[in-house]
């Protein structure tokens, strides 16, 4: 004997995610980086490419391009030093779909045409700057 009720003869899942977000695994036009917010580290100029030009950025509101300028304006301040806004960093990018991870929370998807050559040259980009900041974090 069993508790409750008897379970439907074909079940149907509701925990469907009816909102997942497929993203085209490609350059965006991005935009310029504002010359008011006065960026005058390498990293933070390299941060805003990455940012404003990724597939996430294609669906992105004044609001997120407002998000985006004070993240930089925080990077360029992690690169001169200030190490105490990694967090708040970290936590600003997860929102965006930085990590697989993060994608996965969000229920995005990067769909990627096979064999782009342009894909070898933005990780290598990406190593560069996580070994820069590396050495800045461990004060090499």
């Amino acid at each position: 004997m069993t508790r409750g009720p008897r379970p439907k003869d074909n079940a149907v899942r509701r925990n469907a995610h009816p909102f997942a977000q497929a993203l085209a695994d490609e350059a965006q036009e991005g935009r310029e980086l504002p010359k008011a917010l006065g960026i005058k580290t390498g990293g933070a100029k390299r941060f805003w490419k990455t940012w404003s030009t990724s597939p996430q950025s294609a669906g992105w509101a004044e609001t997120d391009w407002a998000e985006l300028e004070l993240t930089t304006k925080l990077v360029d301040a992690l690169y001169q030093g200030d190490l105490k806004l990694a967090g708040e960093i970290r936590q600003r990018v997860a929102k965006w779909g930085a990590t697989v991870e993060d994608r996965a929370r969000l229920r995005m998807t990067l769909e990627s045409p096979e064999g782009d050559p342009q894909e070898a040259q933005e990780v290598s980009q990406a190593v560069d700057m996580d070994e820069e900041l590396y050495k800045l974090l461990n004060g090499s």
